[in-house]
């Protein structure tokens, strides 16, 4: 199929509705009927503020993470308009892709 890999970047520490960013928007996906997503953490990254984010022993919560899935094109736009319409700030990258399933059920 054709479609769209969407990866969203944040950090632990980062909240919508009290809930992680992360989380929050895997809640999402899933509400919306989306296939599957992961949630990644990094142990270092930096970003547009060029400063260096990273999980250290006594600060989690500047740990980055990364939340990516592989969606159709609808299923990409539906959740980016759910994002906008709830005012999440968060960097994100749509990149188009090919994807499936391969073996049996």
């Amino acid at each position: 199929m054709q479609g769209y890999q969407l990866s969203f970047f944040t950090q632990q520490g980062h909240r919508h509705h009290g809930v992680p960013l992360a989380e929050w928007i895997l809640q999402e996906a899933r509400r919306l009927g989306i296939g599957g997503a992961t949630l990644f953490a990094a142990s270092e990254g930096f970003g547009g503020d060029r400063r260096i984010h990273a999980a250290r022993f006594f600060e989690l919560a500047d740990q980055p993470e990364e939340v990516t899935m592989a969606l159709s094109a609808a299923e990409a736009d539906m959740l980016l308009d759910r994002l906008r319409g709830e005012g999440v700030k968060v960097f994100y990258v749509k990149t188009p892709v090919e994807y499936g399933m391969l073996g049996e059920n």
